[in-house]
């Protein structure tokens, strides 16, 4: 599907891939409705969009909400339909992280990671069948995670919301294979982004863990929605690990086990 042709609703839209995604959609003419709950921040987001990247007030638009409410979200999904533009693409971006040892994990946490990074994408998917079915063309983007493909020790919570997504994606995508909606999964590595706290860019530093700016993962959600594949693996070697992950877990397994005393080291201080 060719950028312009696109009217995209982006969750998670003021958040920093979220941002990235939105600059980049729009300055390759894109028209989007950016997602998230501070309504003041994306009016202001908007604003600075409207200044810094002249583009046209048609092209960006913002609707406040909060996901994990039912409500909120019926709200969002009849504002899609009713939109003055048909909408033809939802990238499910919005999400939640917690690094920690699972012991030291509240149960209110779990719940709001797995709604938020895996109920609530497939809740809005679900939502917005109908009315993507209905459009020339169609895409769903699950924005997932390369720990969506490998479990990683302190992110056991995140890592379960993350498989759950990209099994979701790969069953959702076989079943609309013969429609119009190709559904889309997106896995970045790590990302520089406020979801990391001190103690996880410490560590990541002492591991020698590469992190990508959200340039970077922007530039391939682009390269997804106007390519042909349905599932983009950003970073080397972490795409080669995740694969190596599914064939042989055991020596993915001992690589990361051999990293453990730094992770619960910095685990525990978080």
């Amino acid at each position: 599907m060719k950028i312009d042709q696109i009217t995209a609703v982006i969750t998670g839209a003021t958040g920093g891939i979220g941002r990235s995604f939105c600059q980049h959609l729009i300055e390759k003419g894109a028209t989007i409705i950016m997602v998230g709950r501070d309504e003041r921040a994306l009016e202001d987001f908007q604003h600075e969009l409207f200044i810094k990247m002249r583009v046209k007030p048609s092209q960006v638009h913002f609707y406040a909400c909060d996901l994990l409410k039912n409500e909120d979200r019926q709200d969002l999904v009849k504002h899609i339909e009713n939109f003055h533009c048909p909408v033809n693409t939802l990238i499910n971006n919005a999400g939640d992280n917690e690094f920690g040892l699972l012991e030291n994990v509240t149960d209110q946490r779990m719940d709001t990671i797995m709604r938020l990074n895996t109920i609530i994408p497939m809740s809005l998917s679900r939502a917005l069948i109908p009315h993507f079915s209905q459009q020339d063309q169609a895409q769903i983007i699950n924005i997932g995670s390369t720990f969506g493909s490998i479990g990683y020790p302190g992110y056991s919570v995140y890592c379960s919301s993350k498989f759950a997504l990209r099994g979701f994606s790969e069953a959702l995508r076989r079943e609309l294979a013969d429609g119009v909606i190709a559904v889309k999964y997106l896995s970045p590595r790590s990302t520089q982004t406020s979801l990391n706290s001190d103690n996880v860019l410490a560590m990541n530093k002492e591991l020698n863990v590469a992190m990508d700016s959200t340039y970077v993962v922007a530039c391939q959600l682009i390269n997804l929605l106007q390519g042909r594949r349905h599932e983009l693996f950003i970073g080397w070697p972490e795409k080669f690990f995740g694969k190596l992950n599914q064939i042989f877990p055991s020596l993915v397994g001992k690589s990361i086990i051999k990293q453990l005393p730094v992770i619960r080291h910095y685990a525990q201080l978080s």
